[in-house]
């Protein structure tokens, strides 16, 4: 507290700064920590209920609950084409239309994943070198001091050095737990990417396993169009 009380104002205004940017990185560290437990939750638990289903009907009405969950929106995102091509039962009609929506949500699922992130690798990356210009900064004052004042000592120059020095120590402060965290994150994000587009091929199946209502012969209930038997999954 002594040194910062004696701090020169480009100093100071240096550390204002990596003040600001480490508040900013961990509200999204934090933000990010929530949000990756609740998709991964969510995900895990999405996944189980699908497997289970047996049509997909059963899906629809429990998909709006686990919206957090990338394969949630995929599969809300493919079921809305799948239902304007067919009304809801049936084969589909064109599987490359619900393969570019399917590729499409998942593309917007894991970009929704990313979002601020860029923001903590660039104040992970620009950190260490703010605070090195305001140590630099620091020691010029300090040499320029000593230079007026005319004393070429150690203990002239010594404590004009040690508090540009904090500005160094503040932005590794700020870095490393940025660094760390746009790593964990950026892993995170892959494996969920992954993950959905696994979960893509696996609806996709699904749909392309919808068998078509034998032709002739007079309708029946068991003529109705069906929706897939998803046992398979289980």
């Amino acid at each position: 507290m002594e040194m910062l009380s004696n701090i020169g104002p480009i100093a100071l205004g240096v550390l204002l700064l990596l003040l600001i940017a480490s508040l900013y990185s961990w509200t999204v560290i934090l933000g990010k920590i929530s949000i990756f437990g609740k998709a991964t939750r969510e995900s895990r638990n999405f996944i189980r209920a699908f497997r289970k289903a047996t049509r997909l009907q059963e899906v629809v009405a429990f998909a709006d609950n686990y919206r957090a969950s990338p394969m949630a929106q995929v599969f809300v995102d493919v079921y809305e084409t799948y239902k304007r091509q067919t009304g809801g039962t049936g084969p589909p009609r064109n599987m490359g239309t619900l393969e570019r929506s399917a590729q499409t949500a998942a593309n917007e699922a894991v970009t929704s994943l990313e979002r601020r992130l860029t923001w903590l690798a660039t104040i992970a990356a620009t950190s260490p070198f703010v605070g090195l210009f305001g140590t630099v900064m620091g020691v010029v004052d300090a040499f320029h001091g000593l230079g007026t004042a005319g004393a070429a000592t150690l203990r002239a120059v010594a404590p004009g050095i040690s508090e540009a020095l904090i500005t160094t120590a503040a932005g590794l402060f700020v870095a490393v737990p940025a660094v760390v965290a746009y790593n964990q994150f950026a892993a995170r994000i892959r494996v969920f990417a992954s993950a959905t587009d696994d979960f893509c091929r696996e609806l996709l199946n699904a749909l392309e396993e919808i068998p078509v209502r034998a032709p002739g012969g007079p309708r029946g209930p068991a003529d109705e169009p069906q929706e897939v038997e998803r046992g398979f999954y289980k």
